[in-house]
């Protein structure tokens, strides 16, 4: 049996990261340089586009792998917690991040394919110099003048549950007045 069709039948003829139908892309799951089943997926195209950089697109799509990460297979945990570590600024990926249970040979795997220091490359931190998490509340330590939205957000307004902006690391978003703003860190105060 061809290893496509392995895999197919492994997966039931789903994308093993998102469960699309009808999967196309066998993927070698890095470390490992030889196409095996043990050490591949098989993955839509959309999976497939978005491997290196998650973020990329629509990062909605990576939602269902709340149910993938619980695969037996090796080769999906692996592909899992690499794509919710990349996207650990996101509170549901880092939520999901923190109940996914690898075994050590596992998590040896996932970890040996991550690019050393990518995590910590941008550090996020308040007007105080503290680290901000995605999902922290913050306060604001000055008004400002919300450009587009017409209000000026008010010093000492907590906003909660704040997401990272994970490419720079002098802004932040959360919500003000119910509307999704982006923040500079030096204007906010980790609340504890």
């Amino acid at each position: 049996m061809e290893i496509k069709e392995e895999l197919l039948v492994r997966s039931q003829n789903k994308c093993e990261l998102c469960e699309a139908s009808n999967p196309e892309n066998i993927y070698t799951v890095p470390p490992a340089t030889e196409g095996e089943v043990d050490s591949s997926i098989i993955i839509c195209n959309t999976c497939l586009e978005h491997i290196e950089d998650p973020v990329s697109g629509n990062i909605n799509h990576w939602r269902s792998i709340g149910n993938t990460m619980w695969s037996t297979v090796p080769a999906v945990q692996v592909m899992a917690w690499r794509t919710l570590n990349k996207l650990r600024d996101e509170s549901w990926a880092l939520d999901l991040l923190n109940i996914l249970y690898l075994d050590e040979e596992t998590k040896s795997w996932a970890e040996a394919g991550q690019s050393q220091g990518s995590e910590e490359s941008v550090v996020h931190k308040d007007s105080n110099g503290v680290t901000l998490e995605a999902g922290d509340t913050v306060v604001l330590t000055k008004d400002l003048s919300v450009s587009g939205a017409g209000f000026t957000a008010k010093r000492g307004t907590a906003v909660r549950n704040i997401s990272l902006v994970y490419d720079n690391a002098e802004q932040i978003e959360g919500k003000v007045n119910g509307q999704q703003i982006v923040i500079l860190t030096k204007y906010v105060k980790k609340t504890k």
